[in-house]
């Protein structure tokens, strides 16, 4: 009988196993990835075969005590994480290259306790590099430990002997590991550091943060594939037109998803903006038709924004739809919508809609907006900047509740709005609420 080869071809791209080496991944189409590795899996598989089975462990027997976090001081960052740092939780950053990763987790170095120790790894930079740049953050060094090394191996033995509060890798995407051949930042290779920094944080009780970069598609490059192994996933974001940053959390096993944090960038480092509500509106504009202000949910946080339609003339025989910031799809329903509902005659009109700020809205909250807007621009009727519209517009157009929506007056009335329209809620404020039930009402509010 023929052995079995001690040795099989993989994509370091991909992770897809061959049998024999190509110059081209049959699975992504990558060119030049395929490299030769040592065959293992059947002898392992021969040895958990044979193993005595272990000891189970009776959940009704574990004391359940409550979850101490690591607090960070930073209101925004610990909403994101949802109340501060889990220890022995597995953190993934990623984030545009120059985008403040580094700059905001050393904040997060400075802002824990006297009592926390941290060691910091990084494989880009040298001791100098970093000690410049956390001296400019104004960052107390005392407590911070530097390790300038990329084999995950002896990563992983110095923070057993240090015992560190939190364990900083800049970037997971250096980093390798001595049990996998293949070359530093391949998919194979950041799965197995990975896998090791997981059992490092769960067993010893070390918050753990992972840096990975974005590609220019805004994917992480291969720390994308670690997001179902990490505790929470956050993406450090860029808002252009007024250049805050937003730390988006996209999951969170110790709090909620889709939060936000709002931070400014300064000499400094970052500064929390603690009341964004009208980071995204612009308060000097004057009153324009096809101008509407609206409220949207970020996670739990009320944000205004400002819709902006216009409708033309279509010059060529097929109406033209676009959109920015909101679903082009959603606006192809809300046309049709007014067009059957509300009796407007929209098929020789070319509708642009735009969400101010470069924010990029889902949720349904927008759709009255959205209307009003078009009808706005459509009508020259003018909808003055003291006023919100909120509501989901159902085919039926009928003017949906909304969750949430006592959140979102708070909101308006904090700010200093006078008047919303919105369906029916009894909810008691002292701005003054225009109900509407359906958008065939749109006409009793056009003065």
């Amino acid at each position: 009988m023929s052995k079995k080869p001690n040795t099989i071809f993989s994509c370091t791209k991909c992770g897809a196993q061959l049998s024999k080496w190509a110059g081209r991944c049959a699975e992504c189409g990558s060119w030049g990835t395929i490299v030769e590795e040592t065959r293992t899996g059947v002898e392992q598989k021969k040895q958990d075969h044979l193993a005595a089975p272990v000891s189970t462990i009776n959940l009704a027997s574990i004391k359940q005590d409550q979850l101490v976090r690591l607090k960070t001081g930073i209101a925004e960052l610990d909403r994101v994480f949802g109340g501060g740092i889990v220890p022995g939780s597995l953190i993934l950053l990623g984030g545009e290259p120059g985008i403040g990763k580094s700059t905001l987790v050393g904040q997060i170095i400075d802002a824990l306790g006297k009592d926390s120790v941290v060691l910091y790894v990084s494989g880009e930079e040298s001791a100098s590099q970093v000690k410049d740049r956390l001296s400019r953050l104004s960052v107390h060094l005392d407590r911070l430990h530097f390790l300038s090394e990329i084999n995950t191996e002896k990563i992983v033995a110095t923070a057993l002997q240090l015992k560190p509060s939190l364990l900083v890798i800049d970037s997971i995407q250096t980093t390798y590991s001595s049990q996998v051949e293949s070359e530093a930042g391949s998919l194979s290779q950041i799965r197995a550091s990975a896998s090791q920094f997981m059992e490092l944080a769960k067993k010893h009780d070390i918050a753990t943060i992972l840096i990975g970069h974005i590609t220019k598609d805004g994917q992480i490059a291969g720390p994308k594939s670690l997001e179902h192994i990490v505790d929470v996933v956050t993406y450090l974001e860029l808002e252009t037109n007024h250049n805050y940053r937003i730390l988006r959390a996209s999951k969170n096993r110790f709090g909620s998803v889709n939060e936000l944090g709002i931070f400014e960038m300064t000499s400094d480092g970052f500064k929390e903006i603690k009341n964004p509500g009208l980071i995204f509106v612009d308060q000097n504009q004057d009153n324009l038709s096809g101008s509407v202000l609206s409220c949207v949910l970020e996670g739990s946080r009320p944000f205004l924004v400002e819709v902006q339609a216009l409708v033309t003339k279509t010059v060529f025989g097929y109406p033209q739809r676009k959109a920015s910031g909101f679903d082009l799809n959603r606006l192809q329903i809300l046309v049709a919508v007014l067009q059957k509902r509300a009796k407007l005659n929209l098929a020789n009109q070319d509708i642009i809609i735009n969400v101010v700020g470069g924010l990029k809205v889902s949720e349904p909250s927008l759709d009255l907006a959205i209307s009003l807007a078009i009808i706005s621009s459509l009508t020259n009727w003018v909808i003055d900047r003291q006023t919100i519209v909120m509501g989901e517009v159902g085919l039926g157009g009928e003017v949906r509740n909304l969750k949430n929506l006592e959140a979102r007056i708070k909101e308006a009335e904090k700010l200093g709005f006078k008047k919303i329209i919105a369906p029916k809620n009894n909810f008691q404020s002292k701005i003054t609420l225009q109900e509407i039930k359906n958008i065939s009402e749109i006409n009793n509010l056009i003065k």
